[in-house]
């Protein structure tokens, strides 16, 4: 729209070219302020914006009254810098347009004796404005919609588990008391009967034997790990841990498999983090949509120091660290299957939860995992997955 008036200037049909210029140049820095300043966190809900277009209008009828012809095409764009001001939708813009597509159009008829003129220029004002914050306006209700659907999906997660500790809770409470109860016949019965003792302790092994069939079946569907239950746990041991934990999430809500394995994956490079890393800062990004979802867990430690010696910084800590056993299950200090302590050092099994177990899971559900060095300093985990996949049964394999 500016092409005109710009031409009119570089071939000398317009009279004051320098003055046409200044004034071409401040309309275009001053539009440029408004359009920046709308868009920006920081600015577009201030006055920044309203003053910047208080100044645009001043400008816009200066250099189209001064000028005419062309330069009446600068209104249609002083609209559509209107319509993205936040502080103007609503009623306050259709009133503001009405009232500068009508003089927008009385003053191009005017100058030009033409009614054509007057119709077009006022048309194009007025529609600018319109479309643009009606655009806009779409894009806010479309992120409002977002935040709210992943809103309701954590307050649902929330009420199941309200849900789930309410059942819990009615189902130990009965149990529980009975125990006590039959505990206290014990203590009394011992001293003079000891058959009726010993049948009482028998109920008591008897209802601990139901109690823990009945908690096996209510806490079924349960123990799948949760993304969003790990994003809060990490971020808590991140902070605990004297490490600042950054946590990112975009995209719609996974689907429970996905979730839980991407859960593991989020529990598993935290705890190597808070272990190992020795880092100061600790970033969690998921992006997800509508096909793949990708967690990224980057920290910028360099490992552990150990005592009395420097720092080993660079590649080598990364090689040292993707050979370390504690960041492939951190199995180090654990219970083997026999019950016996696994050394320290020991590799974890490769069907267990460390990094090598999780790229195996994540490889049978058709994802990846990755993990290496960040750059010159950090460590990097990058696990990838189909949002639609993920067996149950391979979930509930993993949970166990």
């Amino acid at each position: 729209m500016g092409l005109g008036a710009f031409s009119n200037i570089v071939q000398g049909k317009t009279g004051n070219p320098w003055l046409a210029g200044l004034g071409l140049l401040a309309f275009n820095s001053f539009y440029l302020t408004v359009i920046w300043s709308a868009f920006s966190p920081k600015l577009r809900d201030t006055r920044y914006p309203v003053v910047a277009l208080g100044v645009l209008t001043v400008i816009t009828f200066a250099i189209a009254l001064g000028f005419g012809g062309s330069w009446f095409l600068f209104f249609p764009l002083l609209s559509l810098a209107s319509g993205t001001v936040r502080a103007l939708r609503g009623r306050k813009l259709a009133l503001w347009l009405v009232t500068l597509s009508g003089t927008a159009g009385f003053l191009s008829g005017w100058h030009a004796g033409d009614p054509s003129d007057s119709f077009g220029v006022g048309y194009g004002t007025f529609l600018s404005g319109m479309v643009t914050s009606t655009v806009l306006s779409l894009f806010d209700t479309i992120q409002e919609l977002r935040a709210t659907r992943q809103e309701l999906a954590r307050s649902a997660v929330e009420k199941e588990r309200l849900r789930f500790s309410r059942d819990l809770h009615d189902l130990l409470g009965h149990t529980m008391s009975l125990v006590v109860v039959k505990a206290e016949a014990v203590r009394r019965l011992a001293p003079r009967d000891l058959d009726a003792a010993l049948a009482q302790a028998s109920d008591i092994e008897a209802v601990g034997r139901q109690a823990l069939t009945e908690i096996r079946e209510a806490v079924t569907g349960y123990r799948e790990g949760s993304l969003s239950t790990e994003l809060d746990r990490a971020r808590s041991a991140l902070e605990a841990a004297g490490i600042e934990a950054v946590v990112r999430q975009a995209g719609p809500p996974l689907p429970p498999q996905a979730g839980a394995l991407l859960g593991w994956v989020v529990r598993e490079g935290v705890t190597n983090a808070v272990r190992h890393s020795g880092a100061t800062r600790c970033e969690i990004a998921v992006h997800a949509d509508e096909e793949r979802v990708r967690l990224t867990i980057t920290d910028d430690g360099r490992g552990p120091v150990s005592s009395g010696a420097a720092p080993t910084a660079g590649r080598t800590w990364f090689r040292d660290r993707d050979r370390d056993p504690g960041r492939d299950g951190d199995t180090a200090g654990t219970d083997s299957a026999d019950g016996a302590a696994t050394p320290p050092g020991t590799p974890g099994p490769v069907g267990g939860t460390g990094l090598k177990g999780l790229t195996e899971r994540l490889a049978a559900a058709g994802g990846t995992l990755s993990s290496g060095p960040d750059g010159r300093r950090g460590f990097r985990v990058t696990a990838e997955l189909p949002v639609g996949t993920g067996e149950m049964t391979e979930t509930e394999g993993l949970t166990r």
